[in-house]
């Protein structure tokens, strides 16, 4: 069988303004320091929210889908009260994600798979605007955590079709479970889980090796580097499990790159 690979674009489809404890877990007096509540502004940021096209020989892929264009001008309805007061969203004219589809030449009709590492709201915001998408995949523990647990905007997927998938064996991972979507081991979701109880990693095959698109299992290289989990966890033990494992992957030869979601030291370009 020949080898399939791929092209991953890497694109910033808005930022979100949190308090540096969401990103990077800390140590703190303050019992939710997550939340940001009652913390001071020097302790929150702007990160990018990433969303990723593979260019595939046996399809178009987006993963993660980034803000809604609506939290331009409706940012509290669309986050919804909670959400709004844990953190802002903002996307710049030209960076949703259809209107970058559109900049490179593509509609969302043209969109084979949609896949989501997880469905907290700076990830599945923007799934309505490619519901044209002809599939959308999530892994069933987080469809399951995302109708039963907080943490959720269930009104930003009420319109769309999304079909959860069964984890199945595969090689990698820190569990080795996940899916191979082609069947042909050129595109992996890898289970991931910590952050969320059904977080996913995407494993992409490209001309210079594989590139790990690691999600939120860290928010920036340097949380790979020095051991820094996310400040929201669902579970300490999987998520440092998932951690090791990155970082273990980034290690390999045949790891040509591994991307989190919203490090501010990643800028948009291409692989492949």
């Amino acid at each position: 069988m020949a080898t399939e690979y791929s092209k991953v674009h890497v694109w910033h489809t808005g930022e979100v303004y949190m308090d540096r404890a969401l990103a990077f877990r800390e140590r703190s007096w303050h019992p939710m320091p997550y939340t940001g509540w009652l913390r001071p502004q020097s302790y929150k940021s702007w990160f990018p929210v990433s969303a990723y096209l593979i260019e595939h020989p046996k399809g178009n892929i987006i993963v993660d889908t980034g803000w809604h264009d609506e939290v331009r001008h409706n940012q509290r309805k669309h986050l919804g009260l909670l959400g709004s007061s844990l953190c802002k969203a903002r996307v710049a004219e030209g960076r949703a994600v259809h209107e970058q589809l559109a900049c490179h030449g593509m509609h969302p009709s043209d969109i084979d798979y949609v896949l989501l590492t997880h469905m907290h709201n700076d990830h599945v915001s923007g799934i309505e605007q490619v519901s044209q998408a002809r599939h959308m995949l999530v892994s069933q523990p987080e469809w399951k955590a995302a109708h039963r647990e907080l943490g959720y905007v269930k009104s930003m997927w009420r319109k769309v079709t999304i079909t959860p998938f069964e984890l199945a064996p595969i090689p990698y991972g820190p569990y080795k479970l996940g899916l191979d979507l082609f069947g042909d081991g050129s595109i992996y979701m890898v289970y991931t889980p910590g952050h969320s109880k059904g977080h996913c990693s995407v494993l992409v095959r490209t001309q210079h090796g594989w590139v790990l698109l690691a999600g939120d299992v860290g928010y920036a290289a340097r949380s790979i580097h020095a051991n820094i989990l996310p400040g929201v966890t669902t579970s300490k033990r999987d998520a440092q499990q998932s951690l090791n494992w990155v970082r273990e992957f980034a290690g390999r030869e045949d790891c040509w790159a591994v991307l989190t979601n919203h490090d501010p030291e990643i800028i948009p370009h291409c692989v492949g």
